[in-house]
C-alpha cells in the first residue's frame, strides 16, 4: 500500500511535468511560468512551497517533544507573511523580472551587486534544501525500509527531472497539488485527534498536562528555549526571514502585476494560517498517542512524529497516506529551491555577468538546466552529512541567512535614497558570512559530549544567530553606504515610482 501511494504521488507529479514541459519554450516560461498565474493559483503554490518538511515533520515533532516551544516555529512562520505583504511583495514584483538580484539591480547596475545577490540566493536555497532532503531520507527509510542514502538520491533525481524539463510551470502545479494533499491529510488527522478529546479544547489541554514526561510544563514556554535571548533570536529569524527567502520571492514574478502579487500573499496567508493551527493537533496527538519514547526511538530529532501519529490513529493505510503526502511536500519544496538557485546562477551569474546580457534564449535555457543539475548534486552530497539534524532547526538557519543578508538590502534599495553599491555589497556579504560563521561556532556544530557534528565547547552560545547577524546585516549596509564616496541616487526617484506604481 505504501509503495502504491508513493508511486501514485510520483506518477501524478511526472504527468504534471510532462504537460508543463510542452509549455516551457523560453526563459520566461522556465523562470516565471510566463507571469501567467492567477492570484489564487500563486497563493496556493506559495503555501505549497512554504509548508515544507520543516512545517509538517519538524514542527509536529518539536511540539510533541518540547510542547509550547515547538509552536514558536508555527507562530514565526505565519507572522512573517505580514512583513512580506506590507513591505516586500509589491516593490519586488514591480522592480524585478526573474530573480531577487533583478530587483536590486533595478537600482544598482554594478555587476558586483548582482553577483553577491545571486551568491546569497544559492546559499540560502542549499541550506533550505538540505533540510528537505534530510526529511525525505528519514521518511522513506521509515516507510519503505530503504537506506537513507538511497532515499535522498531518489528525491534528488525526481526534483532534478521536474525542474530541468518543466521549469516554473511544473514547479507551480506540483506545489499546488501538494498544498491540497497536505491540507486534506492534516485535516483528517486533526479531526481524529480532536474526536479523541470529545471535540473539547479544554479536555485536550487537561490531558496534555499528564501525557508526557514534561507533565504540566509541556504547556509552558522554556522547555527548549529557556534563555530569553535565544528565543528572541529564533523568532527574529523566523519573522524576518521569509521576506528574504529567494524561492518564495521569485513566486511574485509568476503573476502579471503587483495587485495579483498582493492577492496571492493573502491567499497564501489564509492557507498557511489554517495549516499552522492544525500543527497543534499533530504535535499534541503525537505526544499523547505515540509517546516521546517511541518518537525518539524512530528519529531522535522527532521528524517522524506526524507519520507515527497517523499509524497510531488509522493503521497502515493512514500511515502510508500521510507519509506519501509528506513525500509530496518535500518534492514540491525542493523543486522550488532548485529552480531559485538555478535561476540565480544561469540568469545572474552566467547571463548578466559572464555573457553581459548577450546570451540567447536557447543558451540561457540550456545553462539554467545545467545549473539545476549542479545544484541538485551539491545539495544531495551535503544532505548525506546532516542525517541526524531536526529539519525545523535546519530551516531556521536558512531563515537567519535570508533575514541577515537579503532583507536589509531589499528594504534599503526601496526606501533609502542615499543607499549605494558599496552598502549593498557590504550588507549582503556581512549578513551571509556572519550567519555562517556564527553557526559554525555554535552548539549546532560543537558539543562537549559529542551530541553534535564535532566534539568540543561552542564559542558562540546560541543555536540561532539571528539576534546578532540580522542587526549586523542592517548595520553593515548602513556603514558601507555612510563611509563610501560613491553616489547612486540618480535612479532612486525612478525606483521609488516604479516600486509603488509599477509604471
Amino acid at each position: 500500500m505504501a509503495i502504491a501511494l508513493f508511486c501514485g504521488i510520483v506518477l501524478l507529479t511526472l504527468i504534471i511535468t510532462y504537460y508543463a514541459a510542452k509549455k516551457t519554450t523560453n526563459t520566461s516560461d522556465f523562470y516565471t511560468a510566463g507571469g501567467g498565474l492567477k492570484g489564487w493559483q500563486n497563493g496556493t503554490a506559495i503555501a505549497g512551497d512554504y509548508m515544507s518538511a520543516a512545517s509538517f515533520l519538524g514542527i509536529a515533532g518539536s511540539i510533541a517533544l518540547v510542547g509550547f516551544d515547538g509552536f514558536f516555529y508555527s507562530i514565526g512562520f505565519l507572522v512573517a507573511y505580514l512583513v512580506v505583504l506590507y513591505l516586500v511583495a509589491e516593490p519586488l514584483r514591480n522592480l524585478g523580472k526573474y530573480t531577487v538580484a533583478d530587483m536590486i539591480a533595478a537600482r544598482f547596475s554594478d555587476k558586483k551587486v548582482r553577483g553577491v545577490a545571486a551568491l546569497n540566493t544559492i546559499s540560502i536555497s542549499i541550506f533550505y534544501m538540505i533540510a528537505q532532503l534530510v526529511g525525505a531520507g528519514a521518511l522513506i527509510k521509515l516507510l519503505l525500509g530503504l537506506d537513507y542514502t538511497l532515499s535522498v538520491l531518489i528525491v534528488g533525481v525526481l526534483m532534478t527531472i521536474y525542474v530541468v524539463f518543466g521549469g516554473m510551470h511544473a514547479t507551480s502545479w506540483v506545489q499546488i497539488s501538494k498544498a491540497v494533499l497536505l491540507m486534506i491529510g492534516t485535516f483528517i488527522i486533526s479531526i481524529i485527534v480532536f474526536a479523541k478529546f470529545d471535540f473539547s479544547l479544554t479536555n485536550m489541554f487537561e490531558h496534555m498536562k499528564t501525557a508526557t514526561p514534561l507533565q504540566e510544563a509541556f504547556l509552558h514556554p522554556g522547555n527548549k528555549y529557556n534563555v530569553p535571548l535565544e528565543t528572541l533570536s529564533l523568532n527574529l529569524a523566523l519573522v524576518l526571514g521569509t521576506a528574504g527567502l529567494p524561492h518564495i520571492l521569485i513566486r511574485f514574478f509568476t503573476v502579471k502585476d503587483a495587485k495579483t502579487a498582493r492577492s496571492s500573499v493573502v491567499y497564501a496567508t489564509w492557507i498557511i494560517g489554517l495549516f499552522y493551527v492544525m500543527t497543534i493537533f499533530l504535535g499534541f496527538g503525537a505526544a499523547a498517542f505515540v509517546g516521546t519514547a517511541d518518537i525518539t526511538q524512530v528519529d531522535t530529532a522527532g521528524n517522524m512524529a506526524a507519520p507515527l501519529l497517523a499509524k497510531a490513529l488509522g493503521g497502515d493505510f493512514l500511515f502510508a497516506l500521510i507519509s506519501a503526502v509528506a513525500f509530496a511536500t518535500i518534492l514540491a519544496v525542493v523543486t522550488g529551491l532548485v529552480l531559485s538557485a538555478a535561476s540565480a546562477f544561469a540568469h545572474d551569474f552566467y547571463g548578466q555577468i559572464v555573457r553581459k546580457g548577450t546570451s540567447s534564449e536557447k543558451e540561457q535555457l540550456k545553462m539554467a538546466r545545467y545549473a539545476s543539475i549542479g545544484v541538485s548534486i551539491l545539495s544531495i552530497l551535503l544532505a548525506l552529512f546532516a542525517q541526524n539534524m531536526n529539519v525545523a532547526f535546519l530551516v531556521s538557519l536558512a531563515f537567519a541567512v535570508a533575514a541577515s543578508a537579503n532583507l536589509p538590502v531589499i528594504l534599503y534599495t526601496v526606501f533609502w535614497k542615499r543607499f549605494n553599491t558599496t552598502g549593498a555589497v557590504t550588507g549582503m556579504l556581512t549578513g551571509l558570512i556572519s550567519t555562517v560563521v556564527l553557526v559554525a561556532l555554535s552548539p549546532n556544530i560543537w558539543d562537549p559530549n559529542g551530541q553534535a557534528i564535532l566534539t568540543g565547547t561552542p564559542i558562540f552560545p546560541m543555536t540561532n544567530p539571528g539576534i546578532v547577524s540580522i542587526p549586523l546585516g542592517f548595520l553593515a549596509a548602513y556603514l558601507g553606504t555612510y563611509f563610501s564616496s560613491s553616489k547612486d541616487e540618480a535612479k532612486y526617484a525612478e525606483v521609488l515610482v516604479k516600486a509603488n506604481t509599477g509604471a
